[in-house]
């Protein structure tokens, strides 16, 4: 096979932009979006001066806003459904306008993972079940893979999201009709940056970011910082690659690298295998960058070949990156780029950490967490060694402080890298071979990311003894670390609270909040998945492993943890064995013929999705009602929410569970549903009158008309208080605008499209605060709202507003960037806001409602 002519014209049209010290001293992750660039400039999305900034890195960054158009997207379910349904409520809208609706498909590739998420009850008591509550979503997946071109659909039982994106996904460069340019994604999933571990620029965005993306829209960023990480030396041989990330977390942490890129380099690099890069860069958002980036060298294509792909592809791949200088050369003469800050690290001085009790920042050494649990929980002398017992099964055992009740071996961090698990298979091996066992009451769950973890736990002889421990396959996808654990049993439960006793959960997870894994659980750590196990079968946190034995084995011999914990030389046999290219050709022969029930699950072909009006999860929603509009004054609008500082994505938009109290639960009763059948707001966010109702319905919202926690606001022509969407629903009738006030950082959080698309159905016309997460900001004005800001020193406060007025905006016919517009309130005051559009882009957007329907008007 040899070099297409296509990638030698664009190596032609590249380098005489460039010298050769403009490239070189670039950062690798600023090259691609540089490369990116100059082949998506059309003069309108992407200029030929956003080019050109992007190659003046050195002095623009952090200073300029540039485009960029990643070569593919990648949805999970939760935030895939209201993307396809969308895309089908935008081609009922261009059929009604007299379009042709087969014209609208994603403009970039796409690729949709069904089973990200999971409810572990359900699954443990019944895989049919999952699989039959959300037949209707299955279905219009099905029908989505059918009609929509540009479209994959990874069917259920094949794994989650971003595990799914590197195993299987991944093409590192793309080759279309012999044009070469780098793959590059954004995903609807925070752990999308995993894939910069193989070289991939990627990243997590938000629904609506990501809907634009499919439609051919750049994402805008800020030409950002990139910060170097040094790697030098050897990690210690008891050192896991999760010791490695929470040491490089700590380091970068302190390095204060929110928000920018982080770039690895140096003779270290070379000794992390693929897997170990990809489970640091999946860290990164713990540590705050926005990626991690490693770029393509030889380990990296050693790997490739390891995966199934084929020399030639390979050949050809190395040649065009080193072409275009994206190939890193491992070699020590080789002239490094330049960083905005170089931070270094010594892996030689890592050792085993665990990162808790509270948040996962705080580190803790392995060899001190006695101490640590005494200093965080402060435990009187007197009641240090508090013992409550309990019956269980028909057996006593006895809770103390310290005490583990839950131990998960979980997807989102540690699946990515076959020695950490593989290491956690061995020391059950050797646990189970030395008698020793896991106490029942304790929660213990394994919770792969993909089948190739469960083939290469069960090739290897591992998987029945984690299965002995307790350790059984519960499910792909997210469960744990996003609180979807089963309940304690009532008995611990209840000698936990009456004894109060400091009780520990123990995951291989990357969120430890206070309370996530169970209300009753104080103290909770993040560990290497043997940790997690060695913990498990100690029973407690409080143990010094150099010093104290897990337990009792055969013939009443005290069992260490240096004896069971295999060494590198195992790890890397057992590694060599069962991680091999065989494994990733049966995982991708699965991808591609699916499975048994979603194979037989029947689905339409219509080019037309047809809505069934009784459907509670699948409904046409009315973002595209008008394609022809241009922004309106808002006159007379009443304030739906008088919202202070720090208000999230959390307490905008529907999440988790539906309360019974509701709007959406009456919403769903109405339609026949019992409590049961709710589900969760995740589960129905094709649903928009669902997730309308769920909008600010978050009972710690504090709204300061109504002084107190609570998802309620006040309908100031009647006087009445009530839910948010109640009080919305009747301004709408009403013909009556809304507002938001807002105080400082509106829109903190993860990054959430019905942040946006909840306040747009029910009726805001603009939100007013003090200042917001930038990210937020753009998904508004995505929506078609308009983000305002008061001026400097001004807020509702010293402007005398109370929120009872009513507010007229006027816009010009001409909008232009970080304009100022006048606000009129009925009781006659006047003052001036900032209009916070950034650039002509995102003004075109907002004047055509947004990204959604300025492309819908395209198809026309």
């Amino acid at each position: 096979m040899g070099i297409p002519l296509r990638f030698i014209i664009l190596c032609l049209l590249i380098l005489p932009v460039t010298s050769s010290s403009d490239c070189d001293i670039l950062p690798y992750s600023i090259r691609v979006l540089f490369e990116s660039s100059i082949r998506n400039c059309d003069g309108f999305l992407v200029k030929e001066t956003d080019a050109m900034n992007i190659l003046d890195w050195k002095t623009k960054q952090n200073d300029v806003e540039v485009p960029f158009c990643p070569a593919r997207v990648v949805l999970q379910d939760f935030t895939g459904i209201p993307a396809m349904v969308d895309f089908a409520a935008m081609r009922e809208a261009v059929r009604n306008a007299g379009g042709d609706p087969v014209k609208v498909n994603p403009a970039c590739p796409t690729d949709l993972t069904v089973d990200h998420s999971l409810q572990i009850d359900f699954i443990l008591k019944n895989q049919e079940m999952e699989f039959g509550r959300n037949r209707e979503r299955l279905q219009f997946f099905k029908w989505s893979s059918k009609v929509f071109k540009n479209t994959s659909i990874i069917p259920p039982e094949t794994g989650m999201a971003h595990q799914v994106n590197l195993e299987y996904l991944s093409r590192v460069v793309f080759d279309v009709k012999d044009f070469l340019y780098p793959d590059s994604v954004v995903g609807t999933d925070s752990h999308t940056t995993m894939v910069n571990g193989l070289g991939i620029l990627g990243w997590g965005v938000g629904g609506i970011e990501t809907e634009a993306v499919m439609l051919g829209m750049p994402v805008t960023l800020t030409l950002p910082e990139v910060v170097g990480c040094e790697l030098t030396g050897t990690a210690s041989p008891l050192a896991t690659s999760i010791d490695i990330v929470l040491g490089i977390t700590k380091h970068l942490r302190q390095a204060e690298v929110a928000g920018k890129f982080v770039e690895f380099f140096g003779s270290g690099v070379s000794q992390l295998s693929v897997a170990d890069r990809t489970t640091i860069a999946n860290m990164c958002p713990e540590y705050g960058a926005m990626l991690s980036f490693f770029p393509v060298d030889n380990v990296t294509l050693k790997h490739l070949k390891h995966t199934g792909f084929d020399e030639a592809k390979l050949e050809v791949m190395e040649a065009y990156l080193k072409a275009v200088k994206l190939f890193r050369n491992d070699e020590s003469s080789s002239r490094e780029p330049e960083y905005s800050q170089v931070v270094q690290i010594s892996l030689s001085s890592i050792i085993p950490h665990v990162s808790g009790p509270k948040r996962s920042q705080d580190r803790v050494a392995v060899n001190n967490m006695k101490s640590d649990f005494q200093t965080w929980f402060q435990i009187a002398a007197e009641k240090q060694n508090d013992i409550v017992p309990v019956q269980y099964e028909g057996n006593q055992y006895e809770l103390s402080h310290g005490c583990v009740v839950i131990a998960a071996v979980i997807s989102c961090t540690n699946n990515c890298n076959p020695s950490v698990m593989l290491a956690a298979g061995l020391l059950a091996k050797k646990a189970v071979e030395a008698g020793l066992e896991v106490k029942p009451y304790i929660r213990t769950s394994l919770s792969p990311g993909s089948g190739m973890v469960t083939h290469y736990l069960s090739s290897s002889g591992v998987l029945p003894y984690l299965s002995k421990l307790g350790f059984e396959v519960v499910g792909y996808g997210c469960s744990t670390c996003v609180g979807n654990t089963a309940p304690l049993p009532e008995a611990i439960r209840n000698a936990i609270k009456q004894g109060d006793i400091i009780a520990c959960g123990v995951l291989s997870g990357t969120k430890n909040f206070e309370g996530r894994l169970c209300d009753c659980v104080r103290a909770n750590y993040l560990a290497s998945p043997p940790l997690v196990v060695a913990y498990a079968i100690a029973g407690t946190v409080r143990i010094d492993f150099e010093t104290e034995p897990l337990g009792t084995g055969v013939n009443g011999r005290s069992i260490y943890l240096r004896d069971i914990w295999p060494t590198r030389k195992e790890l890397h046999t057992v590694e060599e064995e069962c991680v091999i290219s065989s494994m990733f050709k049966e995982l991708k022969e699965k991808m591609e013929k699916g499975n048994k029930r979603w194979n037989s699950l029947e689905a339409p072909e219509s080019p037309l999705f047809p809505w069934d009006l009784k459907s509670t999860y699948i409904r046409c929603p009315s973002f595209f009602d008008k394609l022809v509009i241009s922004p309106q004054p808002i006159e007379n609008a009443h304030v739906l929410l008088y919202l202070g500082d720090s208000v999230t994505t959390d307490h905008i938009s529907p999440a988790g569970s539906i309360a019974r109290s509701s709007a959406a639960a009456k919403y769903l009763t109405n339609k026949g549903l019992t409590p049961r059948e709710f589900n969760s707001y995740g589960a129905r966010r094709g649903n928009d009158a669902v997730m309308t109702r769920g909008t600010f319905a978050n009972i710690k919202l504090l709204n300061k008309f109504i002084g107190k926690p609570a998802p309620k606001t006040i309908h100031f022509p009647s006087g009445q208080t009530l839910d948010v969407f109640e009080a919305a629903e009747l301004y709408q009738k009403e013909g009556i605008p809304v507002i938001i006030l807002a105080g400082k950082k509106y829109g903190l959080g993860s990054s959430r499209d019905w942040a946006a698309k909840g306040p747009f159905l029910l009726g805001v016309k603009a939100v007013l605060a003090e200042s917001y997460e930038k990210v937020h900001k753009s998904q508004l004005i995505g929506i078609g709202i308009a983000p305002l800001q008061f001026l400097p020193g001004e807020n509702p406060n010293t402007l005398g507003l109370t929120g009872r007025e009513q507010f007229s905006i006027l816009f010009p016919p001409e909008l232009s960037p970080k304009m100022t517009l006048d606000i009129k309130t009925s009781t006659g005051k006047v003052f001036s806001v900032f209009a916070l559009f950034d650039n002509d882009v995102e003004i075109t957007l907002y004047k055509n409602g947004g990204s959604l329907n300025f492309v819908a008007r395209r198809f026309l």
